[in-house]
């Protein structure tokens, strides 16, 4: 039984505003207590995360869902829209299925990201990116794989993806499509100056490494999930591995993930043209 619910909705649509309000009188006509994360930080823990708007929004709200370990549904109002699993039209019926308990459940794993200079440490569902930003030349990056060294890459940025984030910006930079219920870590450079630097799949017990290097005053962004986290420095570290941590999507339906794939990149390259 849900006692609390978060809203998370896109500020910048106002369809996802409606659906929340929608949400809201359906919750609380059951005596459910909903919460606005986004507009109250000071909310009761939620025991059920809901987002309206894109894969983005999903995002923001996976930062609550793994900080108060709450399963997770989207309401889709984006483009292409993978991680979300239900459309508008159907809030009503989702939401009534929710509450007699005709759900499953799709566990995903997570990424831990630390930062040892600075003592940060972040989960990510989808990814963590290393980019050079604002900074004008390309950005030179050792990865040490369970301390054997990888590469020295020289590119714009380093993604380090779930199976999950593979069809996110990883795909964008040529990585590959992995299933979402394996385990493991993909390593994406991103516009690599060699063309020997690909791709590659890691286990999910894998601790990665990335160094900034020293030899020059270069700098470089940290980004968590699409978020900022601060500047790295040469010399900086950011380790990375699979966290023990699961994050859970809500599923009304049966998860067909190639017919999904298939769908959605057609939506893709469309809205591309």
């Amino acid at each position: 039984m849900f006692h609390t619910v978060a809203l998370v909705t896109h500020t910048e649509k106002p369809e996802a505003s409606r659906l929340a309000a929608q949400a809201e009188s359906f919750f609380r006509g059951h005596g459910i207590e909903c919460v606005r994360p986004q507009e109250n930080p000071d909310f009761p823990v939620p025991d059920l995360i809901l987002t309206f708007g894109g894969d983005g929004t999903l995002l923001l709200g996976a930062r609550y869902a793994m900080r108060y370990h709450a399963p997770l549904l989207g309401v889709n109002l984006g483009t292409v829209g993978f991680l979300t699993e239900e459309e508008p039209d159907r809030l009503l019926s989702a939401l009534e299925s929710i509450l007699a308990g005709c759900f499953d459940t799709d566990e995903r794993m997570l990424l831990q990201i630390r930062n040892p200079r600075t003592g940060g440490s972040w989960l990510a569902l989808n990814d963590m990116v290393i980019t050079r930003g604002g900074y004008a030349r390309l950005i030179r990056v050792e990865c040490t794989v369970n301390d054997e060294q990888y590469a020295v890459f020289t590119a714009d940025g380093m993604i380090a993806a779930t199976p999950t984030g593979s069809t996110g910006y990883s795909l964008s930079a040529g990585g590959p499509i992995v299933y979402p219920g394996m385990n493991c870590i993909i390593l994406t450079p991103v516009c690599a100056h060699s063309l020997q630097h690909c791709p590659c799949i890691l286990s999910g017990e894998s601790r990665i490494v990335f160094r900034l290097q020293a030899e020059s005053a270069q700098t470089a962004e940290l980004q968590i999930d699409g978020v900022n986290m601060g500047t790295l420095g040469a010399g900086d570290e950011v380790v990375v591995t699979g966290s023990d941590q699961k994050i859970h999507l809500i599923r009304l339906r049966p998860y067909h993930f190639f017919s999904l794939l298939h769908t959605k990149l057609i939506e893709w390259s469309s809205e591309r043209r």
